[in-house]
């Protein structure tokens, strides 16, 4: 494993970590979880990312990683990175949800219970409140360091205006912006519209999410979508109707070009993202322990030659 300094600060992240987004809810396999886990470890990834609502149902996630953290990991604390967050609708009534600190406070107070932490190494306000005043927000942030209930705090999903906003705000408390997980992909590619400008400018880390677009960027759908696949099973994240002839064609030549380079497509979607120096890792979500030998694969090789970036380029309609 190959490991990245977040931003300007002392904290040095894996350019792999795994995320608890799905497949660890009370719906999935507990075994298989700790599995995916314990190899995940093995591997060098030392971040695991949560939030209150995984699952399902809500909280789910964190009560399993907690009961697999008391079996096997409870020794090597010190050397894991854990993460949650906090921002889209947790529990019934007006106070649970969005970015107050009414909320923000007493949901890490939840999570740090689920888990059976006293502390997370990074809080995130999970995404943008437009009804809630920036500086209550980071407050709140701010309040859970001082709290040590958090070590470091971080941003979801905020427009480069605002994540410029809210480093001043932190600043201005004493409290650093770690990091920003904004959405990024070879095929959805808005941070790089003034994003990761302000992240380079300022010294605030990036850890990517959706790195393969749902499973889009691999080989799963190059022949259509298949019985047993999310689009097909699930389609709140990856609908049908978005995998259009056009992108399975456009899917085929990136497969190409990967293969080309000796890699997967997964690979070579997570290489796309690492070749930049402003992003300090990348979020997979894995259904079983050998996707996470492939994804880690992808950090032998994140150099691209010119005609691979023209060739890529031209695929996704990139600047």
């Amino acid at each position: 494993m190959k490991y990245r300094r977040t931003g300007r600060s002392g904290l040095l992240l894996p350019e792999i970590s795994l995320g608890l987004w799905h497949n660890f809810g009370h719906n999935a396999d507990f075994t298989l979880g700790r599995k995916i886990l314990r190899r995940a470890f093995d591997l060098g990834i030392t971040h695991f990312d949560l939030a209150n609502n995984y699952g399902p149902p809500f909280g789910s996630a964190e009560e399993n990683f907690g009961r697999i953290l008391q079996k096997d990991f409870s020794a090597y604390r010190d050397e894991l990175i854990i993460s949650s967050k906090a921002g889209w609708d947790m529990w019934p009534g007006p106070y649970g949800n969005w970015g107050s600190r009414k909320y923000l406070i007493a949901s890490c107070d939840q999570s740090l219970k689920r888990m059976g932490l006293d502390y997370v190494d990074i809080f995130y306000h999970h995404r943008p409140d437009p009804h809630t005043p920036l500086e209550e927000t980071m407050g709140a942030l701010n309040q859970l360091v001082r709290q040590g209930k958090a070590l470091y705090v971080g941003i979801s999903q905020y427009s480069a205006e605002d994540t410029a906003k809210a480093y001043q705000i932190l600043k201005d408390l004493g409290t650093p912006l770690l990091i920003h997980q904004p959405r990024y992909s070879m095929l959805d590619r808005w941070v790089e519209d003034g994003l990761l400008d302000v992240l380079g400018d300022k010294g605030v880390g990036s850890i990517a999410f959706s790195p393969l677009e749902q499973g889009l960027l691999t080989d799963k759908y190059l022949k259509g979508i298949p019985e047993d696949s999310r689009a097909a099973k699930d389609g709140r994240y990856l609908k049908p109707e978005q995998i259009s002839d056009d992108k399975i064609e456009m899917i085929k030549q990136l497969n190409e070009v990967a293969s080309g380079r000796g890699q997967t497509l997964a690979q070579m979607a997570i290489a796309w993202l690492l070749k930049d120096s402003r992003i300090t890792s990348v979020l997979v979500g894995v259904s079983k322990p050998e996707q996470l030998d492939d994804n880690v694969s992808a950090i032998g090789n994140s150099e691209f030659s010119v005609e691979e970036i023209t060739k890529i380029k031209s695929l996704i309609g990139a600047k």
